[in-house]
């Protein structure tokens, strides 16, 4: 599948989680084999070959970085919501654009010096992935780039990650 029909599958929510935000809902792509494998390419094409792990972010940064490393042959560090690891090396709050979240690392996971991409969804406010970035740091991580599926410019996210090399296969 062409990847701008793939791109067409994504469902957009209006008010939810609440009033006012538009929802991109990436299932209908998910499920969609042609689809999904597309995506998967573009995103493991944007990615250098310094590459040594990928992070994604819960949940469906899980999805995309599984199936970019199995492309890509390399493992996935999962970042986490709070309360789901039963250790945890680092834990970052932010700010989303309705309300506050935290993100965990899995403790063990992440080598001092490995070359980290971070693969997520989308890209809104850049919270949930500036927070990732600060967690792989923390870990003496290099933070190599990031790679969404879609980022959302109105929301200005790509200016709160000044400094990282941002992949998008949309941008609306």
């Amino acid at each position: 599948m062409e990847l701008d029909k793939a791109l067409d599958l994504i469902a957009e929510v209006p008010d939810f989680p609440e009033p006012g935000v538009l929802f991109r809902d990436l299932s209908p792509l998910f499920a969609d084999a042609g689809g999904f494998k597309a995506v998967t390419d573009a995103l493991a094409a944007t990615l250098g070959p310094d590459v040594d792990l990928l992070a994604g972010v819960e949940a469906r940064g899980f999805l995309l970085a599984a199936a970019v490393g199995y492309s890509r042959g390399l493992g996935v560090a999962l970042i986490r919501k709070p309360g789901k690891l039963p250790r945890v090396a680092g834990r970052v709050d932010y700010v989303l654009e309705y309300g506050t979240a935290t993100v965990e690392l899995p403790e063990g996971i992440v080598e001092p010096g490995q070359r980290v991409a971070v693969v997520d969804d989308v890209l809104a406010t850049g919270g949930t992935v500036a927070a990732t970035c600060k967690l792989l740091e923390d870990a003496k991580a290099q933070v190599t780039g990031v790679s969404v599926v879609m980022e959302l410019a109105a929301l200005g996210g790509r200016s709160v990650l000044e400094g990282y090399r941002v992949e998008a296969l949309r941008v609306c």
